[in-house]
């Protein structure tokens, strides 16, 4: 009895063993195909005619491109609005839309009956003033000619408050009766006219615009963001600008720290230097932020990857024989040309020119690597 179950349990042995040998090589023997019919060898004419070309996978840092659309806008810096500080009436024009002016040049001539009123006062306490200090010291109390001198300071000052010039108040005390209340705005730095909101004859009041004279050397770009970009744009970087097809280099100056509420966007400023005068306030342009990555990836060109069976992203990867294995991989972020990956290995050799031709040579066998 024990003799003949222990050759029963020896037999049972076998058999196991034989099953489990045979499963694992089944297995070892799937594998082997499986790799085999993933694998594309091709001879060195075949690849010299695909323009084949083969690079060592390697860690490096990397430029990423971030576009935003942006606008030119007039340098708030350099610009200056022209705009009456008493209501007032247009008489004359002296400068134009789109003309280029220098500082201290004519813009406009207006009218005011408070100025009119003022030159007067200012006419009064300067001939009063005029008397005080031509009579004998003595004659009058410390009190009147402090008086008289103050009584003219301020309304010396208050036709300064109004925009008058030095030359146009002391002007103020030869003019005819008909002229007075008549001034002109003078422009205060050099630019061009880029706004012209007025016709003569129109009354306007205080504080209004009238014209805008900007420095067109160096002008400002709005770049608008997305919300969602956490991106950190640092000041003095330098971003692309192009605009109709010519490219300017601009400088960051100012990053914006809240979201429009109707554009759902974030601001950041940049100045543009227009020494051609090229550029004009108004005009649109596309807006290319650079960055290198903080760390080293890896990342191969956009004509590297292909298409699997399944429809997930793959490199071909070089082997041991010289053949060409696709290896699928996980994209990760766009930098320009280059396109980081994952699930793959530093220091292999992968195809980087040439994949689609190996990718059609694969395709031709009709082999699924999943099996779907």
């Amino acid at each position: 009895m024990f003799l003949r179950n222990f050759m029963r349990y020896a037999l049972l042995c076998v058999c196991f063993m034989y099953v489990t040998n045979n499963h694992a090589s089944e297995q070892a023997h799937d594998h082997q195909e499986n790799e085999q019919a993933n694998e594309v060898s091709l001879t060195e004419q075949q690849q010299q005619l695909a323009n084949i070309k083969v690079e060592r996978l390697v860690l490096k840092t990397h430029n990423q491109t971030l576009y935003a659309p942006g606008e030119i806008k007039a340098n708030g810096y350099a610009s200056y609005v022209v705009s009456p500080r008493v209501d007032s009436i247009v008489v004359k024009r002296h400068a134009l839309l789109g003309q280029h002016v220098n500082k201290g040049d004519s813009l406009v001539t207006l009218f005011s009956g408070e100025v009119a009123s003022q030159q007067t006062e200012f006419r009064l306490a300067e001939a009063e003033w005029q008397r005080v200090t031509k009579m004998t010291r003595g004659t009058l109390s410390e009190k009147q000619i402090l008086t008289a001198k103050a009584e003219y300071e301020v309304a010396y000052s208050r036709l300064v408050a109004f925009g008058l010039s030095k030359q146009a108040i002391a002007q103020t005390l030869t003019i005819t009766p008909e002229k007075l209340g008549e001034y002109t705005l003078f422009a205060q730095t050099s630019g061009a006219v880029l706004t012209d909101n007025f016709a003569q004859g129109q009354r306007v009041d205080s504080g209004i615009e009238l014209m805008l004279i900007a420095d067109e050397s160096a002008l400002w770009v709005a770049a608008q963001l997305s919300a969602n970009q956490d991106r950190t744009i640092s000041n003095g970087s330098t971003a692309q600008l192009e605009v109709n097809g010519h490219r300017y280099q601009a400088r960051v100056i100012q990053e914006a720290h809240t979201i429009d509420e109707q554009t759902r966007s974030r601001t950041v400023r940049l100045e543009v230097k227009n020494t051609q005068h090229s550029l004009h306030p108004g005009m649109f342009a596309d807006v290319y932020f650079h960055f290198e990555t903080d760390q080293e990836v890896l990342a191969v060109p956009e004509n590297a990857l292909t298409r699997s069976a399944d429809g997930d992203w793959q490199l071909f990867v070089v082997d041991d024989d010289g053949g060409f294995i696709a290896k699928e991989v996980t994209l990760g972020r766009s930098f320009g040309d280059y396109r980081e990956v994952f699930d793959i290995e530093a220091g292999l050799e992968v195809v980087t020119q040439g994949a689609f031709f190996i990718a059609s040579q694969l395709a031709k066998g009709g082999f699924d690597p999943h099996n779907h």
